[in-house]
């Protein structure tokens, strides 16, 4: 078996394995059981910020995602009813608690001219409106989460 078929194997094989302390083989949930699913303990980030990043994001097309870096890329993004500007989008989820200083979002702009895309300013603004709206989803599916349990 070469090396790198061994590191994949291996890599699956822990991850399989870890999923198991998860399972429930006895029928009763214990509230340790509620409080480590509620966590989601796998990511690198909060899931629920992360999960409500890419609701959010969801009409733009993605260039990289890292759930364990937390990073989540765009890439650009031109609507129907504007097609000579283009947005692109940036998102940092910095830590593991849903917290409002632990998402970070920048947004990009540019603009078409006969010699191609340009970079425009954008309102200061957009970027905290975009964190506002991940927050706030972030929030709900906690909440529903927790109100599931």
């Amino acid at each position: 078996m070469s090396r790198t078929k061994f590191i994949v194997a291996a890599c699956l094989g822990a991850a399989l394995l870890s999923a198991c302390g998860s399972l429930p083989f006895s029928g009763k949930k214990t509230n340790e059981a509620r409080r480590v699913r509620a966590q989601a303990p796998n990511m690198g980030v909060n899931s629920f910020l992360w999960r409500a990043s890419l609701e959010t994001l969801n009409f733009m097309p993605l260039s990289e995602v890292d759930p364990f870096g937390g990073v989540i890329v765009t890439d650009w993004y031109a609507s129907a009813e504007a097609p000579n500007e283009r947005f692109k989008a940036n998102i940092y989820i910095l830590d593991t608690n849903l917290r409002a200083d632990a998402l970070k979002a920048s947004i990009f702009k540019q603009v078409r001219t006969p010699n191609g895309w340009d970079d425009a300013a954008i309102d200061a603004d957009t970027a905290r409106q975009i964190e506002n709206s991940i927050l706030t989803r972030a929030r709900e599916l906690y909440i529903a989460t927790v109100d599931s349990q």
